[in-house]
């Protein structure tokens, strides 16, 4: 199976790569030469096409003028985000439970990527896939990052934990300051939605809850925005300087 990503950044990111490009669709008028020579040494097939033609085949008018024609993005089973954690450093993975927002999702794999989260897992129902609107928020980090799709967020979980990792959920109830807790460990950080937060099943199966101070007259962040934060503490704390 393939499909289409588009947008400027994640074109450029796959022609620098390894990725298999079938196919590079330019809108008519296209400038940048550069885009071209690299299709070009690569010989990778181009096709012209009106804006029209464009905003039909991506079906997303916000294209700048550009898409490719891949494979469909790779997923990975548990077992092998496992296995493909270093054996000299702790294992982290982001759980998101049923997110929504593919702005959200591809946010978020920009950040595990720029930390180097080992995986990230999503929900097989009621969450956002991995769209080509994730591939272009994400410039080019759902080609980096891994990601699980599981049918059962909870007994993964519980899965993970039987091999040693602790879970930390973002969330308000119940929680301590994200700057007071320990993550040097193997850790799975679990992000809730965007409306509702985590599930119980879910919070059942976190050792404890971190929050972020808010002292503000809005009482939460968005998604991606609290995760980088809580990512960045996790790499501050494991990377002293």
């Amino acid at each position: 199976m393939t499909q289409i990503v588009y947008g400027k950044n994640v074109v450029t990111q796959l022609l620098k790569g390894e990725e298999t490009i079938h196919e590079l669709l330019l809108m008519k008028g296209w400038k940048d030469q550069q885009i071209v020579r690299m299709a070009n040494q690569r010989q990778i097939p181009i096709r012209w096409l009106t804006r029209a033609q464009l905003d039909a085949k991506v079906k997303d008018p916000h294209h700048q003028g550009i898409a490719a024609r891949i494979d469909a993005v790779r997923t990975y089973s548990i077992e092998e985000l496992l296995a493909a954690v270093p054996k000299d450093r702790h294992g982290l993975f982001v759980m998101l439970d049923e997110l929504e927002d593919p702005h959200n999702l591809g946010a978020i794999l920009r950040s595990c990527d720029a930390v180097g989260v080992d995986g990230v897992i999503i929900g097989k129902h009621r969450s956002v896939s991995l769209t080509p609107t994730v591939a272009k928020v994400s410039t080019g980090a759902i080609h980096t990052v891994k990601v699980s799709v599981v049918t059962n967020l909870a007994q993964t979980l519980q899965q993970l934990k039987e091999q040693g990792y602790w879970v930390v959920g973002a969330d308000r109830e119940n929680a301590q300051d994200y700057r007071t807790a320990s993550y040097d460990v193997p850790l799975v950080l679990v992000i809730g939605s965007e409306g509702f937060g985590l599930r119980p099943l879910v919070k059942k199966q976190c050792d404890y809850f971190v929050s972020l101070p808010m002292v503000g007259k809005v009482n939460s962040l968005n998604a991606s925005v609290a995760c980088a934060i809580l990512l960045y503490k996790i790499y501050e704390q494991r990377n002293p300087l």
